[in-house]
């Protein structure tokens, strides 16, 4: 039989027990319910008041238990602990979605300076009235709509956590409303100012330094990929591999008459030809998006883009690049190796660019068109998908549901924020060219539609309506 320490005492058989940690002067209680041992702390030195105090956590439990609540409870701060762990293991599997990042980062900033010290299920609705109250005088401001509603999807991975683990019921969860102000529409480009923003990068990045050449080469391609596909900036194209780009071609034919004269006879006469376009095509294979993997399809500037990447990076051909490296991440630029260095024989690595929507913004600020002239709002790297998505809907005339797989987002989301585009911005739909030279073609009328003179001579019957007994 195992000899008792002295620094161990049993105060209920099997039920309660007092004891100390090798190196710490605290007593710690160990006491059972629901034939589960828990562990807690009694942040006591003297044993007296630390086995009164092992004895209330006992009993604590019992009545908690009759009351059905959980017999066990932890503070806010450590299941938000557990919350975040679980959080952070699936993005390090892989299984993780690109929003737990920012769950996280929620948690630790907001959650814990908050509910930290509060047992996890006394957390009720008047603890997140004040809790919101204190939030818009953190942030200076009442938080958006979406900015609430991340908040409240992170707490309740916290509360999940607790339910998961014992410590909190279903029952105790407060329900979490999401009010917040609207959310500002992000301004788009026009056309005029997309040409703009397109045309003037060579010159910006011609008069760049030698050693950031390559940074704004990166941009430059970076946002011709976004415009032409409507790809998230950030994670979704960040995360995006060679082995993640499959080249194809959708070759169309079109023919033309191609006047031609006879020389011997002076004649002209008419010879079709056939127009091939290649219709080159890039299916972007996103694995980590915010709504889960999907394909993105890329036209020729996305495909040029790559490949202006892969030569710059590797000076080899899209395709050799996306067999070689499968894994290597596409948004990375080339260090300049100086001969001011010392290492005369250092490889320049291929390294991540870390300011990329600081950089945006100089070259918007440069070029005149970081603010948007009619909302007056300051334009992002999101802007980009913004236009992407306006241009889609107003002059390439995309279903709706087609458009909403290829940005990862639902049908209503598409409709909720494009549903300012009314009629004098949608004229290129409302022409109606197609449907109007139907209309107006001239043909024979089916006979049944003819003018018959017969019933023109009947009198039209008045019906009479029979009220309803």
């Amino acid at each position: 039989m195992a000899e008792k320490k002295e620094t161990t005492f049993v105060l209920v058989p099997h039920a309660l027990v007092v004891f100390k940690r090798p190196r710490s002067m605290v007593w710690q209680c160990r006491y059972k319910v629901d034939a589960r041992w828990q562990r807690e702390s009694t942040k006591e030195y003297n044993l007296k008041k630390a086995k009164a105090i092992a004895h209330d956590l006992l009993v604590e439990a019992s009545v908690r238990k009759k009351l059905r609540a959980a017999p066990i409870t932890r503070t806010f701060k450590d299941i938000a602990k557990q919350a975040i762990f679980r959080m952070e293991k699936l993005i390090a599997d892989g299984d993780g979605k690109s929003m737990y990042k920012e769950y996280i980062a929620i948690i630790e900033n907001y959650h814990v300076n908050f509910f930290g010290k509060y047992k996890v299920d006394a957390i009720n609705h008047e603890l997140v009235e004040e809790f919101e109250k204190w939030r818009i005088k953190r942030m200076g401001a009442a938080p958006s709509h979406s900015t609430t509603l991340n908040h409240n999807a992170a707490l309740n991975r916290v509360f999940d956590e607790a339910i998961y683990r014992g410590f909190m019921y279903e029952i105790n969860r407060p329900k979490l409303i999401a009010v917040g102000k609207k959310s500002e529409r992000r301004p788009a480009f026009s056309l005029e100012e997309i040409r703009a923003l397109r045309n003037n990068f060579d010159p910006w990045i011609a008069k760049a330094r030698s050693d950031s050449i390559n940074l704004r080469s990166l941009l430059r391609d970076y946002v011709l990929i976004l415009l032409d596909t409507g790809m998230r900036p950030g994670t979704e194209i960040n995360e995006l591999t060679w082995g993640q780009i499959e080249i194809k071609f959708y070759p169309t034919t079109n023919k033309t008459d191609l006047k031609q004269k006879d020389r011997k006879h002076e004649e002209v006469f008419a010879e079709d030809t056939v127009e091939i376009n290649p219709n080159i095509t890039a299916i972007l294979k996103i694995g980590k998006g915010k709504t889960g993997a999907r394909h993105c399809i890329g036209r020729g500037p996305t495909v040029s883009a790559l490949r202006a990447i892969a030569l710059r990076n590797h000076g080899k051909d899209l395709n050799d690049v996306i067999k070689e490296h499968p894994l290597e991440k596409i948004v990375l630029y080339r260090q300049i190796v100086t001969k001011r260095q010392k290492n005369k024989d250092k490889v320049p690595a291929l390294i991540k660019p870390t300011s990329f929507s600081r950089l945006f913004d100089t070259y918007l600020i440069e070029h005149n068109l970081l603010m948007d002239s009619v909302t007056n709002q300051r334009r992002v790297l999101y802007s980009l998908r913004h236009t992407y998505a306006t241009i889609a809907l107003q002059i390439d005339r995309v279903e709706i549901h087609t458009l909403a797989l290829q940005m990862g987002t639902s049908v209503s989301m598409i409709e909720k924020h494009y549903s300012h585009l009314d009629a004098v911005k949608a004229v290129n739909q409302l022409r109606g060219e197609q449907s109007r030279q139907l209309i107006e073609a001239q043909g024979a009328i089916d006979d049944r539609y003819q003018w018959d003179e017969e019933k023109s001579k009947t009198p039209i019957k008045k019906t009479v309506k029979k009220r309803r007994t």
